[in-house]
């Protein structure tokens, strides 16, 4: 139920990052099982009219990347609604500050007609998560990456143009999570906007 089409679930189940060794794996999966029906996430089940009674949740467990760069994408502006505009908020660092809401980060506006960028904000990042041995933590950005872009242009228009195609293909607005790690792009969730 995590991200039904009119409910996104985002940040109502638990997370855990850079999790390693089989027993830690279990232990995170078993925490995340039990997520599913803690009292915050069973009030918004129950806030967007979703039954309480039999609840799922599905897990996966998929390899960290262990990001450059973090960004979520949204395939239609969600600030203006316009459907030729998609928007990338984009950090550095492992995405978990950047989802959490943390970090305040760059924005970049890109027309999807003709894969222009029509604005980009580059914000003061005071913030980062990055791995540590027994999973992650906040740390503060390198001076001489604070007030620096996580994308350059070619980079914004590659995030537009995955986020173009699997909106296509999903045949919906959607809001995806990714990472660059040494100058790769990586799909990391792509799921329905339910702001629109």
């Amino acid at each position: 139920d995590e991200d039904a089409a009119g409910a996104s679930f985002a940040g109502q189940h638990d997370t855990y990052l850079n999790v390693r060794g089989e027993d830690a794996v279990l232990e995170a999966v078993a925490r995340c099982r039990d997520s599913a029906i803690s009292p915050g996430a069973l009030a918004y089940r129950k806030q967007q009219g979703i039954s309480v009674e039999d609840v799922k949740i599905g897990i996966l467990v998929q390899q960290l990347v262990a990001s450059d760069v973090s960004a979520i994408i949204f395939s239609h502006n969600p600030i203006n609604k316009s459907p030729d505009e998609l928007v990338i908020n984009a950090s550095w660092g492992l995405g978990e500050s950047l989802v959490g809401g943390t970090v305040t980060p760059d924005t970049y506006v890109i027309r999807k007609s003709d894969l222009s960028v029509v604005s980009r904000q580059i914000a003061k990042k005071e913030q980062m998560t990055v791995m540590v041995p027994d999973g992650t933590k906040e740390v503060p950005v390198p001076k001489l990456l604070s007030e620096e872009p996580t994308l350059n242009d070619e980079q914004a228009i590659e995030m537009a143009q995955m986020a173009i195609k699997l909106e296509k293909a999903t045949a919906y607005p959607v809001d995806i999570e990714c990472a660059v790690a040494q100058g790769t792009l990586y799909l990391l969730q792509c799921r329905p906007i339910t702001t629109l």
